[in-house]
C-alpha cells in the first residue's frame, strides 16, 4: 500500500511540475529564446504591443525580446558594420534590399513563403524578392508621395495640373511646396518624361536622365523653381506653412496628421498633378516604396526570428500600424478595411501608386547627384546649361 501511495505521489508531482513549467512559459528544451528587434523611434510603442501579443500567442516558449531604436534608413549601415551585434529582426526600405542581399546580410524567407506572398500585394512582394527568392516580409505600402492641398484655395479641378495649382496659389498670394533638392521628389519629372533608372547587369546604376526627354524634364523643374508661387524646404517647412502661406505641397502619409490638423474642413489630397514637360501635359510619376521587415542572416534563431517577423507583418498588426501610425497596409485584406479606405492621404497615395516606379533598383550613387541638380535649380544657378548639368549628374550617378 505504501509503495502504491509513493508511486501515485510521484506521478502527481511530475504532473504538477509539468503544469508549472507550462504556466511559466518554458520552451520545449527549457531554454529562453533571445531575439533583438530594431525599429524607428516613432514605431517603438506599436512594435512593443506586437511583441507582447506575439509572446501571448506563443505561450509554449519563453521569449526574451529586446527592442532597439534604429530607423529604417540606418538599418543597412548598422547591419553591415557588425551583423553579429545587429538585431535579428529589423525594418528597412525596399531600396536597400539589393545591397543587403549582395552582402549576404538577409536570411532567405522559407517559412510560410506561399502564404506570405498570397497575403500581400504583388508589388510589395516584388519589392521583397530577388531572383524568385523572398528576402523580407512586406510591412507597408505607403513609402511614396502625393499632393496635399487647401480646398479653400485650390479646387479639385485645379489640383489636376501643376499649372492650375500654381495659378490658384499665385492668385491668392499663396505658395506651392516641393522639396526639389531631394532626389526622391525631383525624379518625378524625369520619370514622367519616360526616363529610366535601373540596375545594370554589372551591378552599377544605369540612368538616362540626360537624354532629350530628360532635358525637357530638367527645363520643367527649372521653370517650376523660377515660378513666383514656388517654395521649397523640408517637412517642417511644409507642415509649418500649410494652411498659412502654403496652399498645396508634395509630401507623404507621414505628414497627414499635421496637415489635417492645420487644414481642418479644407483638408484634401490627390495624386500628383500633370505637368507640362516639353509641349505635353504629362502625369508626374513617383517612386513607389515599401517598408520591409528583414531577418538577419547571422541570427542564432532563424525559425523564431521568421515567426516573429511574420507576426508583426500579419493582417492584424498591419491594421494596428495603420491605426497607431497611419501606415498604409501591404496586406490585401487590411488594405480593404473600411477605415483604411476612408483615409484621404492613403487614398491619394493609392491613386499615385498607379503611376509609381519601383525604387528597388536604386543604388546609393543616385541620390546625391540628383539632389545637387535640384539644389542648383532652387538656387537659380544657370552657370551651365541644363544639358551640361544633366550630363554631369548622370556621370556621377553611373560612375
Amino acid at each position: 500500500m505504501k509503495k502504491l501511495f509513493a508511486v501515485l505521489t510521484a506521478v502527481i508531482l511530475c504532473v504538477s511540475l509539468a503544469a508549472c513549467g507550462r504556466s511559466n512559459n518554458t520552451s520545449d528544451n527549457g531554454e529562453t529564446v533571445n531575439l533583438r528587434v530594431w525599429g524607428a523611434q516613432d514605431d517603438q510603442k506599436v512594435l512593443q504591443t506586437m511583441i507582447d501579443s506575439f509572446k501571448k500567442a506563443n505561450p509554449d516558449k519563453t521569449y526574451n525580446i529586446t527592442l532597439g531604436v534604429v530607423g529604417e534608413n540606418d538599418a543597412q549601415k548598422r547591419l553591415l558594420e557588425d551583423a553579429a551585434a545587429a538585431a535579428d529582426v529589423f525594418s528597412f526600405p525596399d531600396d536597400q534590399i539589393y545591397d543587403l542581399v549582395n552582402a549576404g546580410a538577409l536570411y532567405e524567407i522559407t517559412r510560410n513563403k506561399e502564404q506570405i506572398t498570397s497575403r500581400n500585394t504583388e508589388a510589395s512582394v516584388e519589392a521583397a524578392t530577388i531572383d524568385d527568392a523572398l528576402y523580407a516580409y512586406p510591412a507597408t505600402s505607403d513609402n511614396g508621395y502625393f499632393m496635399y492641398y487647401d480646398k479653400s484655395v485650390v479646387s479639385e479641378e485645379q489640383a489636376k495640373t501643376l499649372e492650375g495649382v500654381l495659378a490658384a496659389c499665385q492668385e491668392q498670394g499663396k505658395k506651392f511646396f516641393m522639396d526639389v533638392s531631394n532626389g526622391w521628389y525631383a525624379a518625378s519629372f524625369f520619370l514622367a518624361a519616360g526616363c529610366e533608372v535601373e540596375l545594370g547587369d554589372d551591378g552599377k546604376q544605369v540612368c538616362d536622365f540626360n537624354n532629350e526627354d530628360g532635358i525637357e524634364a530638367g527645363e520643367a523643374i527649372k521653370n517650376l523653381c523660377a515660378h513666383s508661387a514656388f517654395v521649397t524646404g523640408d517637412d517642417a517647412v511644409f507642415t509649418g506653412g500649410i494652411g498659412g502661406n502654403i496652399a498645396a505641397g508634395v509630401s507623404g502619409a507621414w505628414t497627414a496628421d499635421a496637415v489635417k490638423q492645420k487644414l481642418g474642413k479644407n483638408y484634401a489630397a490627390a495624386k500628383l498633378p500633370t505637368a507640362k514637360i516639353g509641349d505635353e501635359d504629362t502625369q508626374l510619376k513617383s517612386f513607389a516604396g515599401y517598408k520591409l521587415i528583414g531577418v538577419n542572416s547571422s541570427t542564432k534563431e532563424p525559425v523564431e526570428a521568421m515567426k516573429l517577423a511574420e507576426w508583426i507583418t500579419n493582417e492584424e498588426n498591419q491594421l494596428l500600424r495603420f491605426k497607431e501610425r497611419a501606415a498604409g497596409p501591404s496586406n490585401k485584406k487590411a488594405a480593404e478595411n473600411e477605415e483604411v479606405k476612408k483615409n484621404i492621404a492613403l487614398n491619394a497615395l493609392a491613386e499615385q501608386n498607379k503611376h509609381g516606379v519601383s525604387q528597388r533598383g536604386i543604388l546609393a550613387t543616385f541620390w546625391s547627384p540628383v539632389e545637387a541638380f535640384g539644389t542648383a535649380m532652387e538656387n537659380k544657378d544657370y552657370s551651365q546649361s541644363i544639358k551640361q548639368q544633366l550630363d554631369s549628374m548622370v556621370k556621377d550617378i553611373t560612375s
